[in-house]
């Protein structure tokens, strides 16, 4: 696997094994390297859902001054509403629940806001549509060549020059 694009985001965190405990419960992610720094005696990890080359590199300090708080957070899709209901319900046990689970409508889906340890917020969410956007924003816009079947369609039903609304694009 190549590293290409976006690779990982950083977090400052006072307790590595309580981030590491967090992020493995509510992001279902896993430590894939841990290393202690040499000059510093702290500890990195990094975490990965193992889904694609991305990591979140959780890097030990003796305290965090700037946690990532709302409207930054990461995200984290779930399979169902359920998943994210079962999450919000232990995180609410926890004391973590900042807000949700709601209903937020398309492209955001369902989603809750959660505190990890040291102040950081993870959105967990069902129903964002952000592989579908990006493959909407990839795919051949109407017109061109390749164009969609479905937009193709549309061209012809609507008697349109493809050629002459080369923009025109029908999801």
């Amino acid at each position: 696997m190549v590293d290409r694009g976006l690779t990982h985001v950083a977090l400052p965190v006072s307790n590595l094994n309580a981030s590491i405990a967090f992020y493995t419960t509510y992001a279902r992610m896993q430590v894939v390297h841990r290393r202690t720094v040499p000059t510093t005696g702290l500890e990195v990890a990094w975490l990965s859902d193992q889904t694609r080359p991305f990591v979140i590199v959780l890097a030990e300090r003796s305290q965090v001054d700037h946690p990532l708080v709302p409207p930054a957070h990461l995200g984290v899709a779930c399979e169902s509403r359920e998943d994210v209901e079962q999450l919000c319900a232990l995180a609410r046990g926890e004391g973590r629940l900042l807000n949700g689970p709601r209903d937020a409508g398309p492209p955001i889906g369902y989603v809750a806001f959660i505190r990890d340890p040291d102040g950081h917020t993870l959105e967990v969410s069902c129903g964002q549509e952000v592989g579908l956007t990006i493959q909407h924003a990839t795919e051949p816009h109407c017109g061109g060549r390749g164009m969609p079947r479905r937009c193709a369609l549309f061209v012809r039903r609507q008697n349109i020059s493809p050629l002459a609304h080369n923009d025109l694009w029908v999801s």
